[in-house]
Order: structure tokens, then sequence, then C-alpha cells
């Protein structure tokens, strides 16, 4: 994994971009939009994104915006597949968060 810093108000991922890595936040709030307005509650430490494009439809679904300065550690999708092929359960649990996430 690689550790991102961002500042506050800086996107982090764009809806629609093709989707490439796995966030997972460490430190600091993100806002998730959709269609310009809040799409979720604040994202916080111990929450992740970005998992929805990389299993299921390869494009970002929302747009994550820092609310404040971030650290985050990204995994990337070429190391998410030599976990998934290793550690399945890692994959099933991902998938399901981003099944409930196309859901809402």
């Amino acid at each position: 994994m690689s550790e991102v810093n961002v500042e506050a108000g800086a996107k982090v991922v764009t809806v629609d971009d093709y989707g490439t890595a796995i966030y997972f936040i460490e430190q600091g709030e993100a806002d998730v939009l959709s269609d310009g307005r809040e799409a979720a509650e604040a994202l916080g430490p111990g929450d992740s994104f970005g998992e929805i494009a990389l299993l299921l439809t390869g494009q970002r679904t929302a747009t994550v915006v820092a609310r404040r300065t971030m650290r985050l550690l990204s995994l990337s999708g070429q190391d998410f597949e030599r976990i998934r092929a290793r550690i399945p359960e890692f994959e099933g649990s991902l998938r399901r968060l981003g099944l409930e996430r196309a859901a809402r």
C-alpha cells in the first residue's frame, strides 16, 4: 500500500473516472458527492472507498472530496489482484460493501 496525503478541498476521485485503486482512510474526513450533492455520510478514519470501480464497474460512481486534510492508504488494482488470490475473504468483504453502496 502507498500513503497518499490530500489537502482539504481536493478531489480524491471523480465520478466516471476509471478506477485503479481502493483507498483506506487513516486520518481526516471526506464528502461523497453524486450529481453535485452529498450522496452519503462523511467518510472518516477506518472507512474505505473506490471498491465499486475496482470490483464492479471500472468507473468511479461518485466524487470524493477531502473535507479535512487526509492521510490515505492506497491499494492498487494490481496489488488487490495479488491479495484476492491469497485471501478470498478480503474480496468478499469489499464486494459486499460495494454492492451495498451501489444499491443506495
